[in-house]
């Protein structure tokens, strides 16, 4: 089935015009992309999603761990959190090839509640990613979607049944615990996820780790505790990430200044602002967004094409 996913997806990126680069979809939640080298690490913000890779490897790097995933593997993010991840396998003769999919948190929920033997959230959650095997029924619902882009009229009425197996092949996997953590109202996994939602609404303000326990009706100590579990990273480590990325964000797209990035995103000093940034992102603010500039203006304005 890997020589399957790998022709259909080759497929499709030469019918956009081939190259490199991030290849959209007709379906919003779908996209692709393609490397013809290793690319150094991009931080960014991951959504719960399926990364898939098709041909070539990458890493991600999540708090202080790091996880490797290859051809016909895939990482499963369950929790919206920032990562940084590079591609570490890729040539011209064999780029790296990876499928991205957005997941439902709500048909997850429905699934998990139409399961005869629904898996058992583990009772200690460990981190919110996992990587894990690209069987073929998952391989094959990921080849669907790649050849339904091709016809929009057909994906209103496939699109859900499909995201509905796909759902269905991850919880009843191997790492389907630890999924279902996801899908499963009041869990501690749940009640981080809710504090996460009001830390992204409210990143650039001033905020107690008190205010976030009590938005995920936890203790603080408990609070703090579950959130390092799953995402290895402390509550006001994970506010720093936001801002700095939200500052890139405005910097690039928007052609903000440092001084207004760093304003806008909640510094008073714009001083502390640049060394904070270039101690996560390895470059000092201004040559770093002129970099990411560069690097995505060739298919920054890429549409999807249908034959």
């Amino acid at each position: 089935m890997s020589s399957s996913l790998l022709g259909g997806v080759t497929t499709y990126i030469e019918s956009q015009g081939g190259g490199e680069g991030l290849f959209p979809t007709q379906i919003a939640s779908v996209n692709i992309t393609r490397s013809y080298q290793q690319r150094m690490p991009m931080r960014l913000i991951y959504r719960p999603s399926l990364c898939v890779v098709v041909q070539g490897a990458k890493e991600i790097l999540f708090g202080e761990d790091t996880l490797r995933y290859g051809a016909m593997e895939c990482l499963v993010v369950s929790m919206e959190m920032p990562a940084s991840g590079r591609v570490v396998d890729a040539s011209p003769q064999a780029p790296y090839i990876g499928v991205t999919i957005d997941l439902d948190v709500t048909m997850l929920r429905e699934v998990l509640e139409q399961l005869e033997t629904p898996p058992v959230p583990p009772a200690t959650p460990g981190p919110c990613v996992f990587v894990g095997k690209v069987d073929e029924p998952l391989s094959e619902c990921v080849l669907r979607l790649i050849r339904m882009s091709q016809t929009p009229k057909a994906i209103p009425i496939l699109y859900p049944s499909v995201m509905r197996e796909i759902c269905y092949w991850l919880l009843t996997g191997p790492q389907g615990a630890e999924l279902c953590s996801l899908a499963v109202p009041e869990s501690n996994f749940m009640r981080v996820a809710k504090a996460i939602y009001f830390l992204r609404a409210n990143f650039a303000q001033t905020l107690r780790v008190e205010q976030m326990a009590e938005v995920a009706r936890m203790s603080p100590s408990s609070f703090h505790q579950h959130f390092k579990q799953l995402t290895s990273v402390t509550p006001l480590q994970f506010q720093k990430q936001l801002r700095l990325l939200e500052s890139r964000r405005l910097m690039v797209a928007d052609a903000a200044s440092v001084e207004e990035a760093a304003y806008k995103v909640g510094y008073e000093s714009a001083s502390q602002f640049s060394r904070e940034y270039s101690r996560m992102f390895g470059v000092a603010p201004k040559q770093d967004a002129l970099n990411h500039q560069r690097m995505y203006s060739q298919y920054a304005s890429r549409k999807a094409r249908t034959a």
